[in-house]
């Protein structure tokens, strides 16, 4: 496994999302630990969870009791492994996904988070996502609060834009060690985010990284302007004999120092397959064939760290 810095903490330079294994579609509770204990086999040392990562309606939290049950059945020391919640949307029993970020909601959340987790402080915590029907800087003011008092050892941010990264940095200075949004070959609204990270010293957390890179994608109505756009990372994933999800997972790790994939998973072997994306580096020619005609300058022409 090769490793990556978050908050001058050294974490595997890819994570697991843990989000599957909670919500729709979600396997049994064996095979769920068995996919955390695969992740940890395989040198994985970050997990993604958040309060509302469970069913529609249901009580908030079955994530983190998921990820805490699967570290204490584990044994040994885990001292290495950084458990990143986030706080902040609620899911009803309509399956809609709502956002509440008052200071009052926030601590709250954060306070039951502590419990669920059983740690004396989070490793990591997430502001959700904006609420916009709250000023931002009294959303991060209750991260900061949460600092201050010692539940939470480090701050991050999620689905939020340039200027809100720049307000969170002013507020909590190098308390602030992440941001968590979406990014793939798919979507990739966040170039300039990406940037703002690597400049500031933070890093940067995709979520959702596979999108659009499944066969599915390659068929229907859009297969040709697909194929056009995502077909190479199957041609290059053909000739390396790995997986097209191991070679966007080493695309995303190219383009930037600062990039700490956390992919899905709800199955062991799925696990597995991603972390070794880890070890996998590719040429400047698979770089630039992986670009295609979406790709747009922020390739550093950095490997990964080691």
């Amino acid at each position: 496994m090769r490793y990556r810095t978050l908050g001058g903490l050294r974490v595997s330079a890819i994570g697991l999302g843990a989000m599957p294994l909670s919500v729709e579609g979600r396997p049994d509770e064996a095979r769920a630990l068995a996919t955390v204990h695969a992740a940890l086999d395989a040198g994985v040392t970050l997990i993604d969870t958040a309060d509302s990562y469970h069913l529609p309606g249901a009580a908030p939290g079955h994530n983190e009791y998921l990820v805490a049950r699967a570290l204490a059945a584990r044994g040994g020391d885990t001292d290495d492994v950084l458990v990143a919640t986030k706080g902040g949307r609620g899911r009803p029993a309509d399956g809609s996904w709502t956002v509440t970020g008052t200071p009052r909601h926030l601590k709250a959340a954060a306070e039951a988070s502590l419990r669920r987790l059983g740690v004396e402080a989070i490793g990591l915590y997430q502001l959700h996502k904006p609420d916009p029907h709250v000023p931002f800087e009294e959303s991060v003011g209750a991260l900061r609060d949460l600092l201050d008092e010692g539940k939470i050892r480090l701050a991050g941010v999620s689905n939020t834009d340039t200027a809100q990264i720049r307000t969170a940095h002013r507020i909590l200075g190098d308390r602030l060690v992440s941001v968590q949004n979406r990014y793939s070959p798919a979507v990739r609204d966040s170039e300039a985010e990406l940037r703002l990270c690597a400049e500031l010293g933070l890093a940067f957390l995709p979520w959702s990284p596979l999108g659009g890179i499944s066969r599915s994608s390659l068929d229907g109505p859009s297969a040709a302007a697909a194929e056009t756009r995502f077909g190479a990372f199957h041609a290059v994933a053909a000739e390396r004999g790995v997986s097209p999800q191991q070679v966007c997972l080493a695309w995303l790790s190219a383009r930037s120092p600062a990039v700490v994939p956390i992919p899905g998973a709800s199955r062991p072997e799925t696990v597995r397959d991603s972390a070794g994306a880890a070890d996998l580096v590719l040429e400047e020619e698979e770089l630039a064939r992986l670009e295609g005609p979406a790709g747009q300058g922020v390739h550093t022409r950095k490997r990964p760290g080691g």
